[in-house]
């Protein structure tokens, strides 16, 4: 068991930026999924591929639990919302600071993304997944991600050019 929770304690931190962006920066929730997804990674160790990539294993693990609690919270109804998850995690802001006033629109205009375009931004974008290991994780063909991943940086694009027609329309344009 040593040698698993060796294996796996150096994914830990990317784990971790990966559930914070599908959870849409809930710490608590974020901790809950990398933490379940980790107890259910040492449970079915003995599952894996020796030679399969370790990494894309557990990204996979956690994000089809994210899944299985997305489906399971709109079964019951619950929604949060994206703006007050947003600007909970936000600092608060003073005259002249540009550069936290770009970050939050950043953010912003992450979380606005689909889902499916967040996920494979940050996989490809901020862990340095390959496409290949991207839709491995997420169990979708590689073109898939190509053109999620194109299409979620033209809308961050658009967003961060204050584009009036990407802001308006953001919710209904992006899927």
């Amino acid at each position: 068991m040593a040698i698993e929770a060796a294996s796996i304690e150096a994914h830990i931190p990317g784990l971790r930026r990966f559930a914070r962006a599908l959870v849409r920066g809930d710490r608590e929730r974020a901790d809950d999924l990398v933490q379940d997804s980790l107890e259910r990674a040492l449970s079915r160790w003995h599952l894996r591929r020796a030679e399969g990539d370790l990494r894309g294993w557990l990204y996979t693990i956690l994000y089809n639990r994210f899944l299985s609690e997305q489906h399971r919270q709109k079964r019951r109804g619950v929604h949060d919302t994206l703006t007050d998850a947003i600007e909970s995690e936000l600092p608060q802001m003073t005259g002249g600071q540009d550069a936290a006033l770009e970050h939050r629109d950043l953010l912003r205009a992450f979380a606005a993304l689909p889902e499916e375009q967040r996920s494979v931004l940050l996989l490809v974008g901020v862990d340095d997944l390959s496409y290949e290991q991207a839709a491995r994780v997420l169990g979708v063909p590689i073109g898939t991600v190509m053109s999620r991943l194109s299409r979620g940086r033209e809308r961050l694009r658009q967003f961060l050019n204050r584009d009036p027609a990407a802001q308006d329309d953001a919710p209904r344009r992006m899927k």
